[in-house]
């Protein structure tokens, strides 16, 4: 899949249907500091994650993790929570998925996703 440009102060929001068991979520930068709020929803009656990310070089010292994802009405929200001179690059994919998971529009299903 293709990354995601969030500019400084941006929001990204994915979600993931029931048969996404985790998604792999991995943020870089173009060299420049990495600054980014990570948050997963699950379902309007839980309470949200957080995780504060922080890397002084985003090409060097990428962001990657693999992030359990149980239940259902999952949803993983990013904020460039820096400024509009550090944008940033985010892959949002699956990682586990059920035997019966059919990504959108790509055709049979899939015990997995490789990351390339």
């Amino acid at each position: 899949a293709d990354p995601k440009l969030l500019q400084g102060g941006a929001v990204y929001t994915k979600s993931f249907s029931g048969g996404v068991k985790s998604v792999q979520i991995m943020l870089e930068s173009n060299g420049r500091p990495l600054n980014a709020k990570i948050e997963l929803l699950q379902g309007p009656n839980n309470g949200k994650q957080i995780m504060e990310i922080y890397s002084d070089n985003g090409t060097l010292r990428p962001f990657y993790a693999i992030v359990d994802t149980p239940g259902t009405g999952n949803v993983v929200k990013i904020v460039n929570t820096g400024t509009i001179e550090f944008p940033l690059s985010a892959f949002v994919e699956p990682y586990i998925v059920d035997d019966d998971y059919k990504p959108p529009d790509e055709g049979p299903s899939r015990k997995g996703y490789i990351w390339t």
